[in-house]
């Protein structure tokens, strides 16, 4: 964003604005990041305005916790798994900001103009007093993230050393004034994200929390010491912050709030995330059915034991199938010149969308991703079909399975020959009908298609490759010391 062209450009004309009246240079009257959005939190709280966008199902659980953190003027550390909306909330705490703020022109590290923290700052208040030129820094420009990873150094966060610097300056090495700031100093009267904060080293988090609490670091043996004014927040996975002991205790001591975050707790709430994120083209249906399958193979996949659960499985799953999924549907309408309608053998071709997204335990990677991923499928539509159609009366269709007859849609054709295979099936045309959710040939084959893959599920059918069959006789159970 520009800076607002209505703005003052100097710290005298800055102090003949309402809200600066009787304020001077060096007045120690700074209103903290904390307070500025503590301010505006409770402006937006009294209005009723959303203060997450696009945060889904977490009003009764995190957003509560989150704002009881910010009204206290604490740091808080995000814990959960990926695919939680961590880095999303973080993002969205700048909506809590001011739109702009004043800083001194010249400061690398954003100095209030008014009560500059770096020695340069002050020394340009002292010299040009009412004359300094301002910046106007946009809510967004005052957000800084950083992704943590074991090769962060003090001097990535902090800062170093400039002996060039220094030589120029004619300073000594341990002078502030000789230093290279780092992402931190940078972000002063701004907030400041540190993702995955269990991958900083030892030294970094020490480094971290020192110049938070008390003001001073030690870099290269020097003592250099910054009131910064920083709103610091962080994520972390659980097990990394919990059990493996890689958090310093007294960062986490100094940390206020720790607040959990969770994968969607329903479907619905699933579904609509999904909806939100996912980037499909718009001639594309996606039935309802279908959307429910998508998301319920992400809730079947983190209750699966064969997947691991310190990983979690992302809410990227679902997005990632339903654009694939929808993808592949509009192929098939491209090739064959049909209506783009969602399938089960389009998320069959998605399998990629969710192989990637699975942290297998040693039982599932002796079966193999793929036949994991064919499996949770298999559930899902189980669970689904058992949801909405269990009461359907499909028992001629099972009939027609037991007397040894195999269907398999003829994926190559176009729906016309879909649809006249789908005939032969006793009461599969009669029900997809009354499934679909639209009157088009390309709806009823998606729920015919859907019909065979929940009974499959529900373990009426079996499936090979594409093709559905009577369901396999089930293993005898031994009872007694005898199998029966």
């Amino acid at each position: 964003m520009s800076e607002p062209t209505s703005q003052p450009r100097t710290v005298g004309e800055l102090l003949r604005l309402p809200e600066y009246a009787g304020r001077a240079p060096f007045d120690a009257r700074s209103r903290r990041v904390q307070d500025e959005v503590r301010e505006n939190l409770k402006r937006k709280l009294r209005s009723g305005e959303t203060l997450f966008p696009g945060v889904v199902g977490y009003d009764d659980s995190v957003v509560p916790q989150l704002i009881n953190a910010l009204l206290a003027r604490q740091n808080f550390i995000l814990l959960g798994l990926r695919g939680q909306a961590k880095s999303r909330i973080l993002r969205a705490i700048t909506s809590l900001l001011d739109p702009h703020v004043p800083a001194i022109a010249e400061s690398e590290i954003s100095d209030d103009p008014l009560n500059p923290i770096s020695v340069q700052g002050q020394e340009l208040l002292r010299e040009h007093g009412h004359g300094l030129l301002l910046k106007w820094i946009a809510r967004e420009d005052r957000y800084v993230e950083k992704l943590a990873t074991p090769d962060v150094t003090v001097a990535d966060l902090i800062g170093d050393v400039d002996p060039i610097k220094a030589a120029r300056l004619g300073t000594a090495l341990g002078d502030v004034r000789s230093m290279h700031f780092g992402l931190l100093p940078r972000a002063n009267r701004g907030i400041f994200a540190v993702n995955e904060l269990a991958d900083l080293s030892p030294k970094v988090q020490v480094a971290l929390f020192n110049i938070l609490q008390e003001g001073d670091v030690q870099i290269k043996g020097y003592p250099v010491r910054l009131e910064l004014d920083v709103m610091l927040v962080f994520s972390a996975n659980p097990e990394d912050y919990t059990a493996r002991g890689k958090i310093v205790t007294p960062l986490k001591d100094r940390i206020g709030s720790e607040v959990r975050t969770h994968y969607p707790r329903t479907v619905d709430e699933g579904m609509s995330i999904t909806a939100q994120e996912a980037t499909r083209d718009a001639s594309v249906t996606v039935p309802g059915y279908m959307a429910e399958l998508i998301e319920e193979i992400a809730f079947q996949a983190r209750e699966d034991g064969r997947v691991d659960k310190l990983s979690g499985v992302s809410q990227r799953l679902p997005i990632s199938l339903m654009e694939v999924a929808s993808a592949n549907a509009e192929a098939r309408s491209l090739r064959l010149d049909d209506e783009p309608v969602v399938r089960v053998s389009d998320v069959y071709a998605g399998l990629p969308a969710i192989t990637g997204k699975l942290e297998l335990e040693y039982e599932g990677e002796l079966r193999g991703a793929d036949v994991v991923a064919k499996d949770i499928i298999r559930k899902a539509a189980g669970q689904v079909y058992g949801r909405h159609y269990s009461s359907a009366d499909t028992k001629a269709l099972e009939k027609w399975f037991d007397d040894g007859n195999v269907f398999r849609f003829p994926q190559a054709g176009n729906v016309a020959a879909a649809l006249k295979a789908a005939a032969a099936v006793p009461g599969l045309s009669a029900l997809a009908a009354e499934i679909a959710e639209q009157s088009g040939d390309a709806h009823r084959v998606s729920a015919a298609e859907f019909i065979l893959e929940g009974l499959y599920g529900r373990k009426k059918l079996s499936r090979a490759e594409e093709s559905y069959a009577a369901a396999e006789p089930e293993a005898p159970r031994r009872a007694g010391g005898r199998w029966n």
